[in-house]
């Protein structure tokens, strides 16, 4: 039995910009540029488009940020209340360790970091992801990313201008948008009151990883 919802061709061109911008970049689109993309003649359109998703299920739609857009598809099974911990993992499912607070000095996916394990189907995510972090704070809230969401992040040493990573800032681990200029890499945050984070030649600082999706804090509640 197939319970996907029933998308139009229309709906289901928004559905794939959205995963294609989210694994591209780490961030969903703003809704001006799905219009751009798509050719609407406004951002009202692509909003139009949005809630029809949201109403089937497909995604959330988070209010006061400009890509406050969430996938969606993780399934209820445990009596728990765990969204994606199934008593019986099916085949083909993700098992993806969770790291809560990272130790100064210590690696991301140090046993003692590692909270518990999630099985999540593969499809969520337009790149396989190696682990989830939880995320601290609100520097990237107008990303659509909050305190105590779940970051899916696939292991790399490197990054493209734009995408937002995981880096490691002497002892410190953070979540920024990655730019890399001649003299210099800024980290730059999705929120104004945050300021950019500057590392200059000499400066400790390491890529641990690439965003390649989301899981919402208010699922697991």
């Amino acid at each position: 039995m197939n319970d996907a919802p029933k998308l139009t061709a229309r709906q289901q061109q928004v559905l794939q910009l959205v995963q294609d911008a989210i694994a591209s970049t780490g961030a969903p689109p703003t809704r001006a540029e799905i219009a751009t993309q798509l050719g609407f003649r406004s951002a009202n359109a692509a909003e139009e488009h949005l809630q029809a998703l949201a109403r089937k299920g497909v995604i959330d739609l988070v209010s006061g940020t400009s890509r406050g857009i969430r996938l969606k598809g993780a399934s209820r099974s445990s009596a728990r209340g765990d969204l994606f911990s199934l008593p019986l993992p099916r085949m083909g499912q993700l098992a993806l360790p969770l790291v809560g607070r990272v130790a100064a000095g210590s690696p991301v996916l140090a046993q003692e970091h590692v909270d518990r394990t999630y099985h999540v189907e593969p499809t969520l995510f337009a790149q396989r992801p190696d682990y989830l972090l939880r995320v601290r704070g609100m520097s990237m809230r107008d990303a659509g990313i909050m305190d105590g969401d779940l970051l899916a992040v696939q292991i790399t040493r490197d990054a493209r201008n734009g995408q937002i990573v995981v880096a490691r800032l002497g002892d410190e681990v953070t979540v920024k948008r990655f730019h890399r200029h001649k003299n210099q890499i800024e980290l730059h945050a999705e929120n104004p009151d945050y300021p950019t984070i500057v590392v200059r030649p000499g400066e400790p600082f390491e890529i641990e990883g690439l965003a390649v999706g989301l899981i919402r804090n208010s699922m697991l509640m």
